[in-house]
């Protein structure tokens, strides 16, 4: 055998030991992969859920090309309903109205729990770091922790308040940095921000005599504001959440003085409100007007009028506009703002009863759900053209899973 026949030998074997170095490489880290769920085909970037509110449903959707995939069933009394997403967007919770916690499986379309935790509630947050969901009770009143994986019980902090142990509803609950939950007691007039680093060991700070009946709350998208707004008095009150030492201060105090509210049909929502341009946009409540306010100094800056009692006042992600829908007897109407100029640029008609809107995550579409003509319709934001129409039992709140990686959602 010659110098040549040698050599090429020896690259034959080196070759086959390298192959056998793959070959064993590629088999254990097969061994090691999870094995696929049935029906996870895809990821969970463009999938979230409509409510089904009547019907006690959810229909999961996709946004990329615009069409609901599968329903689930079983999730009890819808009314009010909101939801939340797993850090990986596979799971919604979902709050109703009945006190029931259920976690859906997105990939699977599957109701994967159900827990009875109360008698009334009114919406939930997930923490921080995706182990906790807190559920705001009405009846018992309160919050109740549990963990994200099992739903299994891990926190009770029962809304006491005044001398005789009294226990108040609690609204506005929301999620903030630190694993912290913050949350308003409507009976009480109080802001609770309660600490659940160590969920056996909860520790609450209480800010007492914030204004009358606070209604509904939000926190702005860095997790520094939370303000909520009161029915029993014009203004709102806000929290800064660096600072909590400085206590909670009152702003837009006396937005209707003087003026005769109107009649509420429907509550405003604040978890819906905008914020662009250094702006926030408000629903007033009892009135026909957006307010605006500078989110440095917190102050008034101007006011739009709209065609009703808003409900939802929205921003498109790029924060260019603010969508607006409103109560009855106005809830068929869609109008679009400017956020620089705060002039009106669309009017929409998509039908009865419009309860919520959803903003694709880059903005360029919106879901409205269309409660009294059983859909739900896409809309393109740039030309206000319909993209989709999509039949549902009594649609009410649409909930992407982008929400996932917002604070405060």
């Amino acid at each position: 055998m010659n110098a040549n026949e040698r050599k090429r030998m020896r690259d034959q074997v080196a070759g086959l030991r390298v192959n056998r170095r793959f070959l064993l490489f590629a088999v254990a880290a097969t061994l090691t992969l999870p094995p696929l769920v049935a029906g996870a085909e895809r990821g969970t970037g463009d999938l979230g859920i409509v409510v089904e509110r009547a019907a006690g449903s959810v229909q999961v959707i996709e946004t990329t090309g615009n069409t609901a995939l599968k329903r689930v069933e079983g999730l009890g009394d819808l009314s009010h309903a909101s939801a939340v997403f797993s850090r990986d967007g596979r799971y919604a919770y979902v709050f109703g109205r009945d006190g029931g916690l259920s976690k859906v499986d997105l990939l699977t379309a599957r109701l994967v729990q159900r827990v009875q935790q109360g008698g009334n509630s009114i919406g939930g947050a997930i923490s921080q770091d995706g182990r906790l969901v807190a559920v705001a009770n009405y009846e018992p009143g309160g919050v109740r922790v549990f963990d994200a994986e099992s739903l299994k019980l891990v926190a009770d902090i029962p809304a006491e308040y005044g001398h005789e142990g009294k226990t108040s509803k609690v609204i506005g609950l929301v999620d903030a940095p630190g694993n912290r939950f913050v949350f308003s007691l409507w009976d009480a007039g109080e802001i609770w921000v309660a600490d659940l680093t160590d969920p056996a060991q909860v520790r609450i700070e209480k800010h007492r005599n914030i204004g009358r009946n606070p209604y509904d709350a939000l926190l702005t998208p860095d997790g520094r504001y939370y303000i909520a707004g009161l029915f029993g008095e014009d203004g709102l009150a806000l929290l800064d959440l660096w600072h909590p030492q400085a206590g909670v201060r009152r702003i837009l105090p006396g937005y209707g003085r003087g003026e005769e509210p109107l009649p509420v049909y429907k509550m405003p929502h604040l978890e819906g409100w905008a914020v662009a341009g250094g702006r926030a946009f408000l629903p007033a409540i009892g009135r026909r007007e957006v307010l605006v306010v500078d989110t440095t100094r917190w102050e008034e800056v101007g006011r739009i009028p709209v065609k009703g009692q808003p409900v939802f006042v929205m921003a498109r992600p790029d924060g260019r506009q603010v969508w607006v829908n409103f109560a009855f007897p106005d809830n068929q109407w869609i109008q679009v703002f400017d956020t620089e100029t705060l002039a009106l640029v669309q009017t929409l008609e998509p039908g009865p009863a419009i309860l919520h809107m959803e903003f694709e995550p880059r903005g360029e579409e919106v879901w409205v759900s269309v409660r009294d003509a059983d859909r739900v319709d896409v809309y393109d934001t740039a030309r206000f053209e319909r993209r989709a129409s999509l039949p549902a039992d009594k649609p009410s709140g649409i909930f992407l899973t982008a929400r996932a990686h917002r604070i405060g959602l």
